[in-house]
């Protein structure tokens, strides 16, 4: 197979835009003027339709579709709902799983939860968990943490417990269920896009899964930051894609 090398000069300074094969994405290196980026670009297949999955070694894990996100009266609802709206991503999310499921792949709900008083979070929070303290959201026990109706866990899914901050791996056991069960590919949906999907793809493309991260199983809180993740974020650390093109490959 042949290396090719494409290399992109920008005339803004000391910028160089390099795009990778099969990357969504485009990275930015600051490199000194005299210096030129190489990139070595394999020959690869293309997401749609070229690659199989095994679902045997494939999870989906769905990252807080709970009622305070999912669902009229939920907390966060109101924030999201434009971009669910907008790619359907409520529905899409419930036929991935239906038909994921009957594939064999392994479904894994990996929803946030707090105890009243939120004790296990610093007494100054600020950022996004600052608005989950203030607008008391996901408290254990009550309606809006409780995954959304349509999601429900069947018995032979996975309830990842423990899920306290953004990046799904540290505070949960899902590092460990992953590799007991062989899993290789891991497929993440869920909220926010740009903040607990892409924090727990970042976190499992570094522990060297293949990661799979779905468009229209997503949602942030407005367009504008739904489609500065897609854009430019997720194709470095992941394959993205539609619901639809994951499922033709499992095979």
């Amino acid at each position: 197979m042949e290396d090719r090398a494409k290399v992109i000069k920008c005339t803004n300074s000391r910028r160089i835009f390099l795009k990778a094969a099969g990357v969504a994405g485009i990275g930015l290196a600051f490199l000194d003027s005299e210096t030129m980026l190489l990139a070595a670009k394999s020959t690869r297949q293309e997401t749609t339709g070229a690659r199989s999955m095994n679902p045997k070694s494939t999870a989906i894990v769905l990252i807080e579709y709970q009622n305070d996100f999912t669902t009229t009266g939920g907390v966060f609802h109101d924030g999201v709902k434009g971009v669910m709206q907008s790619s359907n991503m409520l529905a899409n999310t419930v036929e991935l799983v239906n038909k994921s499921r009957e594939a064999g792949v392994t479904i894994m709900h990996a929803p946030i939860t707090f105890a009243e008083g939120y004790g296990e979070l610093t007494g100054n929070p600020y950022g996004i968990l600052k608005a989950v303290v203030d607008n008391k959201a996901f408290r254990k026990g009550s309606w809006g943490a409780a995954i959304v109706d349509v999601l429900k866990p069947h018995p032979e899914d996975i309830l990842i417990e423990g899920k306290r901050g953004l990046d799904t791996f540290p505070s949960t056991n899902l590092d460990f269920i992953l590799r007991s069960k062989g899993i290789q590919t891991v497929v993440l949906g869920g909220f926010l896009t740009n903040c607990c999907v892409e924090s727990t793809m970042r976190s499992a493309y570094e522990r060297g899964f293949d990661v799979v991260t779905l468009k229209d199983c997503t949602a942030a809180l407005s367009e504008e930051e739904q489609n500065m993740a897609l854009a430019h974020n997720f194709g470095m650390f992941s394959h993205p894609m539609n619901h639809d093109e994951f499922l033709k490959q499992l095979g």
